[in-house]
Order: C-alpha cells, then structure tokens, then sequence
C-alpha cells in the first residue's frame, strides 16, 4: 500500500516546494516575457506547469498518490490564496501580474515599446493584416494584452480608403506568375 501513502512521504517539504516552484516559475516567466506563452497569463502559466510535474513525477516515480495529491492540493490553495491577495493587493497584482503594452498610438508605431516587448515590426503589421486595417490611419491602438495576444483598435473606413502598401510589409510575393 506504499503507492497510495507512505509514512516517510515529506509533506510538509512538498507544500514547501510547492510554494518555492510556484514562486521561481512566476519569476523567470516575467524575465522572458509575455510573448513565450501566449495565451496564457503568468499565473496560469506557473500553475499548469507544476501541476503537469507533479502529475508526471506521481505517474512515473516511486512517489505515492498521496504525495501527489498534497502537492496538487497545495499549489490549488496557493492559487486560491494568491488570487484572493491579487484582488485585494494592487502591488502584489502589478508584482505578478504584467500590465499591457501599447504597441501603436494612432498610425505611430512605438518602437521602444516593440523592443521592450520583443515584438518585431513586421509581427505588428501581420496583426494589422489580420485585423484587416487597410491604412494605418484607421489604427486607433494596438495593444499587446497580457495575455501575449495583440489586440488590434481600429475604424472601419478611413476618409481616403486607400490601401497603404506597407502594410504588405516583409510579405513574400514568390510564386506569383
């Protein structure tokens, strides 16, 4: 019966690590940026990966469920306890959490703001495609989310209409006739 609890499973230290991976993965996921995981927040992104590892560590070691389970329970209730500070703290929020950038003001690409985020200028004008912006004058914002998603604020029309051809910036026209 030692797979499902053992005496000498370290509890206590499990919570522990739990509380030092949670911390250390939310930590080097803010030095590398939001554009690593996108879709994910930081916090989301801590919690999924200590979760697979425990999971993965309780499936393929000598570690019992039961080790398994305070582990996975602990970093839940650090998730729960977190966000609850998170919505009572705004430093602790702006600690772990990062804020969205703003990419685009208007038709002025912010360059400082693409190099802080990482994010090359044709990577911006292939959002802008997607959100088929025509013109640069119909761009009111683009924002890079938390998330890492590009969120793109646009006019529908602008007065001209026209079509601006840098917007095709950095696309290959090979295999056109």
């Amino acid at each position: 019966m030692d797979w499902i609890y053992s005496v000498d499973d370290p509890l206590i230290q499990t919570v522990g690590g739990c509380i030092a991976i949670f911390i250390l993965i939310i930590i080097i996921t803010r030095l590398i940026g939001l554009r690593s995981f996108a879709k994910f927040t930081v916090y989301d992104f801590a919690i999924t990966v200590a979760i697979g590892s425990i999971i993965s560590s309780t499936l393929t070691s000598s570690t019992s469920v039961a080790h398994g389970f305070v582990a996975i329970a602990g970093l839940l209730v650090l998730t729960y306890i977190f966000s609850a500070l998170q919505r009572k703290s705004g430093s602790l929020n702006s600690l772990i959490s990062n804020k969205p950038l703003l990419l685009m003001q208007g038709p002025e690409i912010l360059h400082a703001n693409l190099r802080t985020a990482r994010i090359h200028e044709n990577q911006l004008i292939a959002k802008l495609r997607e959100a088929n912006v025509l013109n640069f004058n119909q761009v009111i914002a683009v924002v890079l989310e938390t998330t890492g998603d590009i969120s793109v604020l646009h006019r529908s029309t602008t007065k001209d209409d026209e079509f601006e051809e840098r917007i095709l910036q950095g696309v290959s026209d090979k295999g056109r006739d």
